[in-house]
């Protein structure tokens, strides 16, 4: 039978939320304004307020959905036979790229270097906010970003290198043309260390760097060889570790030679990650290629490691980032779904979950930020300084071992809504490992730690120090330093027991930064549950007693 009206309906669309866009991801966000206001210089200019509504834009979302539908291709051959190992880009990855780059995120703490002045104060901590900000639209894009940012104090230990390249890459123009970098309004800069047989065991790699004319620092170099992981392949240069005569030594490799031919640096595929797949991950091999030697022979693994020191705050804060994504998208569908004549965010057991995983960012996003603080002050205070070398790795390991089962959580807020592609959070769940794995996982963070403290005794006592301004402001707290301090008395066992040390470590700073500036409900909340065990393993068991409605409340995207 035919409907009078001429129409067939089955139903009518109720109960769904709107779509979660044109969102000022700073404006809403009040743990990222306090961090900013509290470690950094604020946001005087008001740029990250209109990032943060430009990266919330319904536009911006949906050239995050694209980047990750349609995704990077290898072009081997061009149509001739010739061999070509580019990667072709989807418009929507490039747009990203530019929007990216057009913020400073690739390299904004550097730019007083050309000129020789002082550098700007919260300079690194304001990156940063932009970097927590962009990752919730599309976080692959972002590794050439980073890459490109922590490349710049690996080629300082070469002046020459530096001079030449460093104004190319503060350029705020992004180019994606492949041609000679000093031909492109802008360049990027990737890195290759993995070799297949070695890993996280660099010293185990076998590429090969013969030097042209005696080679020496600044010097010319032919490399022949492989690497298993080889990130972003259409960057203009890229850092390698290769076997030099000296040593395993450090070497900026350009995709263009000098006379404008391209470099013998061949593509053989491009990896299928769990996620992270707008980014084009590739393996490479070297035949013949031309490098050039940065610092001296056989210091490849130190000069390498400058760079892996930046990358690994990047982890932290972008972990940090996704998570608050997650949080932010939970929030907004439960919001608005009703189940059982009321809104799922004032059912109980809902609102326990909620938050918990608030204080969750809270907790992750404070320490990553306070870490920021120390990389802006390193230079000048030695307790920075030390700051900065023993908690950056805690932090690392800390929101990017949370970050997957975080965004898990998230998604099951959501239910069947956040388990099908159309959303953003199966792509959060999916990118969120690669943070713990990229720059050292979790066991490389923990005996980083464990190396800094065993060289820098008196730098772990200007942090317990530090922890101990607070003493006093809450009984959990106390008793969890009082711990911690116990942990590292039994030298013989404390490798086996890393991991339970620096997630103390962890947990301590994170907790440390909220008493001393969080309103006293988180703090003492966040304090209750992670360091007093008043809290289940899983997500939900906070108890009954906390403030749930004021810690929901600081948290909620509010449109």
């Amino acid at each position: 039978m035919v409907h009078p009206s001429g129409s067939f309906e089955t139903h009518e669309v109720t109960n769904q939320p709107p779509a979660f866009e044109n969102i000022n991801l700073f404006e809403t966000d009040a743990c990222l304004r306090d961090a900013v206001n509290r470690e950094g210089e604020g946001d005087k200019t008001g740029a990250l307020s209109r990032f943060g509504a430009r990266v919330g834009s319904a536009e911006v979302v949906d050239l995050g959905r694209q980047a990750n539908a349609y995704l990077p291709v290898l072009k081997s051959f061009d149509r001739f036979g010739h061999r070509a190992d580019q990667v072709e880009f989807h418009p929507s990855y490039h747009a990203l790229m530019s929007l990216s780059v057009e913020q400073g995120l690739h390299g904004s703490p550097w730019e007083h270097l050309p000129e020789k002045s002082a550098p700007q104060p919260g300079r690194n901590v304001t990156r940063l906010a932009g970097l927590y900000m962009m990752v919730q639209a599309e976080a692959g894009h972002m590794c050439p970003i980073t890459m490109t940012n922590a490349a710049i104090p690996a080629l300082q230990a070469q002046p020459d290198l530096a001079a030449e390249w460093i104004p190319r890459i503060l350029s705020r123009s992004y180019d994606p043309s492949f041609k000679p970098s000093d031909q492109k309004l802008g360049v990027t800069l990737g890195m290759g260390m993995t070799e297949k047989q070695g890993g996280t065991d660099v010293r185990a790699n076998m590429t090969r760097a013969d030097p042209v004319d005696g080679g020496g620092p600044g010097g010319e170099y032919i490399v022949t060889g492989h690497k298993w992981f080889f990130s972003a392949p259409m960057c203009d240069a890229f850092l390698v570790l290769a076997q030099a005569p000296g040593g395993l030594s450090c070497f900026l490799m350009p995709r263009f030679l000098p006379d404008g031919t391209v470099n013998a640096i061949r593509v053989q595929r491009l990896k299928e990650k769990v996620g992270n797949k707008s980014n084009a991950s590739s393996e490479v091999e070297f035949q013949q290629a031309h490098a050039w030697l940065i610092g001296e022979e056989g210091r490849g693994v130190r000069n390498i490691l400058e760079m892996a020191t930046h990358t690994r705050i990047d982890c932290s804060v972008s972990s940090s980032g996704l998570m608050r994504q997650g949080l932010a998208q939970a929030l907004h569908h439960c919001s608005h779904r009703r189940v059982f004549q009321k809104n799922l965010i004032d059912q109980p057991l809902m609102q326990n979950v909620l938050a918990d995983l608030a204080l969750e960012v809270e907790g992750a996003t404070a320490l990553a930020f306070r870490v920021a603080r120390a990389f802006d002050n390193a230079d000048s205070n030695s307790d920075e300084a030390a700051y900065r070398r023993i908690m950056n790795p805690v932090a690392k390991y800390w929101a990017c071992k949370r970050a997957p089962g975080f965004t898990y959580e998230a998604m099951e807020c959501l239910g069947g809504n956040g388990y099908v592609e159309e959303g953003i959070v199966g792509r959060l769940y999916r990118e969120a490992p690669v943070n713990a794995i990229w720059e050292g996982s979790g066991n490389v963070m923990c005996l980083d730690v464990l190396r800094a403290i065993s060289r820098d005794g008196q730098g772990l006592e200007s942090i317990l120090n530090g922890f101990e301004t607070v003493r006093g402001r809450q009984g959990d707290y106390d008793r969890a330093l009082d711990q911690l301090k116990d942990g590292f008395t039994d030298v013989g066992s404390l490798e086996l027991r890393a991991r339970q040390v620096i997630e103390s470590m962890a947990k301590i700073g994170a907790a440390a930064v909220l008493l001393d500036g969080a309103p006293g409900a988180i703090a003492e909340s966040y304090c209750r549950t992670r360091l007093g065990g008043e809290a289940m393993s899983l997500y939900g068991g906070l108890p009954a007693d906390l403030p749930l409605r004021s810690i929901l409340d600081r948290a909620m995207p509010a449109e």
